[in-house]
């Protein structure tokens, strides 16, 4: 029969961010200013004939599609934080949502691009002022929303221990920083459809309409290239940093414990579980092992297997 109280040894795996209740309240003011706007800019294009104005809108309209998605991951996060079925939590919803957020930025770029490459060889009539004011009200909605959401899209922390130095580790939350990003990108392609309509209007260049709508859809792609890249890594668990993977080991390793195997993966956004099994020649206990490595505040869920030494030990100082 244990002596010691067993739940001194249990623990939560609520592992969402530090900010979460904040990120979500300011992504759903964002998804009704979006997707107004997506309604104006739309039908103005229809309307004036602008391709990069209508194709701002229908960017938009994806924007409001996926900050959807992004508040909505918020808020099932939230409501399963506590649910048993998810082993590790829900801290990586948001990195599901911005991975789906991504796919379909990618779709709507190539959608872009093919319907700029037909402008470019069928230009159509342009209502220029109309378009111009429609787009620079866009961009100063676009702007608005980047206000909201950037002021905590991605931050960095420097944590200084008492073991004498100081690391950082980046806290981003992807689920935020799709949403931040989908606003950037609006606002930059709110910026193009303007410079055509200018040079349209003034210049005559009557292909700059198309081009930029082009241009927006290229870099729109990169950019949900990237998204995909990150969140889908974060998905698979191949997230660990060297840096915190070797914070780890100087942590643990004293001399004569070195560690065999190692695992460090994200479980939420600025959150990391570690897996460890260390050979030592007088090995600890498992908890004493833990304690060393939670000095560092980004691991919140660390396994600890103590082996003794089959053979002959050498002493090894951590590096």
């Amino acid at each position: 029969m244990h002596s010691h109280q067993i739940e001194v040894l249990t623990h939560d795996h609520v592992f969402l961010g530090d900010a979460h209740d904040t990120h979500a309240a300011r992504t759903r003011w964002v998804v009704v200013l979006t997707a107004v706007m997506m309604v104006v800019e739309i039908a103005a294009g229809l309307l004036t004939g602008s391709m990069a104005l209508l194709a701002d809108g229908i960017h938009m309209a994806t924007h409001a599609g996926a900050l959807g998605v992004a508040a909505f991951a918020y808020s099932f996060a939230r409501r399963h934080a506590d649910n048993p079925r998810y082993t590790f939590g829900t801290g990586k919803v948001g990195d599901l949502a911005g991975f789906a957020s991504a796919l379909l930025l990618a779709v709507f770029a190539a959608g872009i691009a093919v319907q700029s490459a037909e402008r470019l060889f069928e230009p159509a009539t342009i209502a220029y002022t109309e378009a111009t004011v429609i787009a620079v009200l866009g961009l100063l909605v676009n702007l608005a929303s980047a206000f909201l959401l950037g002021a905590d899209h991605h931050h960095d922390h420097d944590h200084h221990q008492g073991h004498g130095h100081s690391h950082s580790h980046g806290h981003t939350d992807n689920n935020l920083r799709s949403a931040y990003f989908h606003v950037l990108a609006d606002a930059l392609t709110s910026v193009l459809a303007i410079g055509a309509l200018l040079a349209g209007r003034y210049l005559g260049w009557v292909w700059m309409d198309a081009a930029m709508g082009l241009v927006g859809a290229a870099v729109i792609g990169r950019w949900s290239w990237g998204l995909m890249r990150d969140t889908g890594a974060v998905l698979l668990d191949a997230t660990s940093t060297a840096d915190l993977e070797g914070e780890v080991r100087e942590a643990i390793e004293d001399g004569d414990a070195r560690i065999v195997d190692l695992h460090v993966w994200q479980v939420g956004p600025g959150k990391f579980a570690a897996v460890v099994s260390l050979v030592a020649e007088s090995p600890l206990a498992p908890t004493d092992y833990a304690k060393r490595a939670q000095i560092h505040e980004e691991l919140v869920h660390i396994t600890v297997e103590a082996h003794r030494c089959p053979g002959p030990h050498r002493n090894l100082h951590a590096a």
